[in-house]
């Protein structure tokens, strides 16, 4: 199990589980983990990074690569496996063209192992390679690039501390993200003031000097009154609007008829405290806005995430005075969108009709050209496989059977496929759908870097030998790039991969991976961005005024609650990793749906009992927890099957609107329904 070299010194790793990125030193003769003291986490862990490695000595890991023949699933070798796969995804080509199949890629999985799939997707003549960064920031990376030109987080987290204010909007650090709140706490005792907003009571409004209960999809209405609030009394930064912004007279006019007493009406809060709030994040002098899905999992996530862009560029607080900071929720999903793991673009976000860019990719990858129109998203590809245009489907560290909205549509699309690859650590739900099932290695059992939110590039060590016969994704994707007959397949060490794919970024030409092996990590493309001119064809960031946008459901006579989900400090998206770590098991309190007391009173519910929320699209049950909600909302976790009844309406980022479904509650007696609760 042990790797070579001096097995006394402890490994650094970097944490598998959310987008801060924390390193971790990781002893290998007993697997024990402790936080490393330098950037980013400064020798702070959550209790999922402190037990990181228990779920990869788990007894349930994939050992051997697997073949299902009709009900039943047996081994098979590797050369077999590989040899298979590629014949088949070849015969479709062959039949129904490269469109036919598709590729999900992981935010779990390194930065050369994105770059290798984004890489045999387009070699392979389509576009169609996507990741789960549209299920949560893609609405972000849309709105940024539209406004300021550049789709990611403006400045590192050091910054924080020296900022005058934080607005947190949508967004729960104290739980998602808790080695963040330390910097949030730093600022604070150095005299910042902290702004949340969010649908529920969270726990990090406890360290709020603002805490906002809005509801839910009203969040346009409260930026732009803070906006005409900051106008009408003159407190934007006039200089920074004239030289290094164009729209304003746009936005002036758009905001005019949000009165405060207007946005009481549609938000729920007061009038005097949104008052109060505008005049605190204006006068604050520098100011940092961090967001997450409250913000991006709607309709309207787009123009969500534009109108807080706005509300930046109003005061100046970008750059040296301020930053944006789209929170991520992998600690890779910042990396699979840089390496090229999006329909729309190729690595850096560089569109694929950037004739210039894609000729160089196309150059170092041995061909003339590369495909130039949009493969399919994420949330498409459902659709397209009902409808016979997707015939082979190749996923790799995802499991979209739970984590996608309306996943009872999904599952009967992936028993659709003529071909399924899954390849993972563990027998998912998504690969008991799989007509091969490949063993991949664990984040310690291989070498590689990763992304994290604040664009930070750090490696990631091999602490132990890879369980049975499993194989590092990057080796597993090289085979099937030789299987394939695809050029520039010949890797024999993930450093190979690396050093080309800092060839296509002009700022790590230059750099090494001794380099970035040795240090705290690379910024791409440099710490801060928009310091002295945005990422725009003229330099100047865009403001684009947003209305109001109703959610795609309304409640109603027959669905008078709004569900939304939530996250949990214990547990990590489909909870494949968190509940096999028995650390994390016994942290874990059995997870329920938040009920309003007076919602709870009116229907008989108590706390504990089992209730039934039901949507359009089909019905939960779980017992319910009383508190920490407005009256008309319910809360439920997102991490088990919360999704089997979310809604599946995109946004124009090609997000579903899983923040917001109409629903309907019932108590339930014995696990069954009780016939005279009212709804």
């Amino acid at each position: 199990m042990l790797t070579g070299g001096n097995v006394d010194e402890p490994k650094t790793v970097v944490c598998p589980y959310c987008g801060f990125g924390c390193r971790l030193l990781v002893d290998p003769r007993t697997m024990r983990v402790k936080p490393h003291r330098g950037e980013p986490n400064r020798g702070k862990l959550c209790p999922k990074g402190l037990h990181a490695t228990e779920f990869v000595l788990s007894g349930d890991r994939l050992k051997r690569p697997l073949k299902r023949e009709g009900s039943r699933i047996r081994p098979i070798s590797w050369g077999g496996a590989i040899e298979e796969i590629a014949g088949k995804l070849l015969e479709i080509r062959e039949l129904y063209g490269a469109d036919a199949v598709a590729f999900i890629a992981s935010s779990k999985v390194s930065n050369e192992e994105n770059y290798l799939l984004q890489k045999i997707a387009r070699l392979f003549g389509t576009n169609n390679i996507d990741n789960c960064a549209r299920l949560c920031h893609e609405a972000s990376v849309h709105a940024l690039k539209m406004t300021v030109g550049a789709g990611a987080q403006t400045n590192p987290y050091e910054d924080l501390e020296r900022f005058g204010v934080i607005f947190i909007w949508g967004y729960n650090p104290a739980e998602t993200h808790p080695v963040v709140m330390d910097y949030i706490l730093r600022a604070k005792k150095r005299g910042a003031r902290v702004i949340v907003v969010d649908v529920r009571e969270t726990r990090t409004m406890a360290f709020a000097d603002y805490s906002l209960v809005i509801r839910p999809g009203t969040d346009i209405a409260l930026a732009n009154t803070l906006m005409n609030i900051i106008i009408r009394e003159e407190l934007y930064d006039e200089e920074f609007i004239k030289t290094r912004t164009v729209g304003f007279s746009e936005i002036r006019m758009a905001v005019r008829k949000y009165t405060p007493e207007y946005a009481e009406k549609v938000t729920g809060i007061p009038a005097e405290t949104i008052r109060e709030v505008a005049r605190t994040f204006a006068l604050a002098g520098s100011g940092a806005i961090m967001w997450g899905m409250g913000l991006t999992q709607h309709v309207s996530g787009v123009e969500n995430i534009m109108a807080v862009i706005d509300l930046a560029l109003l005061l100046g607080y970008i750059g040296e005075k301020g930053g944006l900071y789209p929170m991520r929720g992998q600690n890779n999903v910042q990396g699979a969108a840089y390496m090229g793991a999006l329909s729309e673009f190729l690595p850096g976000y560089v569109p694929l009709t950037d004739e210039r860019f894609r000729k160089r990719v196309a150059k170092i990858w041995g061909v003339e050209d590369l495909p130039t129109e949009r493969g399919l998203y994420l949330t498409e590809l459902w659709e397209a496989i009902e409808s016979n245009d997707i015939k082979a489907l190749y996923i790799v560290g995802e499991n979209p059977a739970v984590s996608e909205a309306d996943f009872v549509r999904v599952r009967n699309a992936l028993r659709k496929l003529d071909l399924l690859v899954v390849q993972d650590i563990f027998m998912t739900r998504t690969a008991r759908y799989a007509h091969y099932v490949l063993p991949a290695s664990a984040f310690c059992e291989k070498e590689g870097s990763y992304m994290n939110s604040e664009r930070r590039i750090q490696w990631s060590h091999k602490v132990c030998e890879p369980m049975g016969d499993s194989k590092p994704d990057w080796e597993i994707l090289t085979m099937l790039g030789r299987a394939l007959g695809l050029p520039g397949f010949n890797y024999s060490s993930v450093e190979e991969i690396t050093a080309e794919y800092f060839r296509l970024f002009p700022s790590l030409e230059e750099r090494s991976v001794d380099e970035l092996k040795a240090g705290d990590g690379v910024f791409l493309p440099k710490k801060r961005l928009h310091t002295w001119e945005f990422a725009t064809p003229d330099g100047k960031a865009r403001f684009i005024a947003v209305e109001q946008v109703q959610p795609w459901e309304r409640p109603d006579y027959e669905y008078p609650f709004i569900l939304t989900t939530i996250r949990l400090i214990s547990h990590y998206n489909t909870g494949e990793m968190t509940l096999r770590s028995p650390s994390l098991v016994r942290l874990m309190g059995e997870p329920r749906v938040l009920v309003n007391r007076n919602d709870a009173e009116r229907l008989g519910i108590h706390d504990g009992d089992w209730v039934e929320i039901e949507t359009r699209r089909g019905k939960i049950r779980m017992r319910a927890r009383l508190g920490g909600v407005p009256s008309g909302v319910v809360a439920v976790p997102f991490h088990f099957k919360a999704n089997k009844i979310t809604s599946p309406a995109l946004n124009k980022a090609g997000t579903p609107e899983l923040k917001f479904s109409a629903a309907r509650l019932r108590k339930l007696r014995s696990g069954k329904p009780t016939p005279d609760t009212h709804r």
